[in-house]
């Protein structure tokens, strides 16, 4: 039976179930960012626990072929970043960090929004920026945030 399941672990099908798998929590932190359903799965460290035994599976397939060392090239520059992301096994590694990172910053942008009153369009807004560029959506949650918070805060 073990062996059923890791034939249907393929990088393709961890792939598709990360990345579709997440939209539904995403549309949870949308639309109903305080219920206790949304608390239970979005805000809990459900998901991070899902996509990172994700990880450490893609960490064992990648020592298991013995390449575990060829991730650290990624910092001798950025033609090595290219090479270390032309190995499927790495970049779906880097993609599930991506995930993992942006829903977690998209759970605290939905609570923190609460906390300040912030009204659902500008933080769904947000949250919509957050999910496909990460960076910017929380600069401009943050934007957001010092006009309702009536304060300028650099660290929580």
């Amino acid at each position: 039976m073990i062996n059923n399941f890791e034939e249907y672990l393929t990088l393709e099908n961890i792939f598709l179930f990360s990345n579709w798998g997440v939209i539904p929590f995403w549309l949870l932190l949308l639309f109903s960012p305080n219920s206790a359903f949304t608390r239970f799965l979005v805000h809990s460290i459900l998901i991070p626990l899902i996509l990172g035994l994700a990880y450490i599976f893609i960490v064992y397939q990648i020592y298991l072929n013995g390449n575990f060392f060829d991730g650290f090239e990624l910092y001798l520059g950025i033609e090595n970043l290219y090479a270390v992301f032309s190995n499927e096994n790495f970049l779906l590694i880097f993609w599930l960090h991506f995930l993992s990172i942006s829903l977690f910053v998209g759970a605290w942008i939905a609570r923190d929004s609460i906390r300040y009153s912030i009204p659902k369009p500008l933080t769904a807004l947000s949250l919509i920026i957050t999910y496909f560029t990460g960076p910017l959506g929380i600069f401009l949650y943050w934007v957001i945030r010092v006009f309702f918070a009536k304060k300028i805060s650099l660290n929580e």
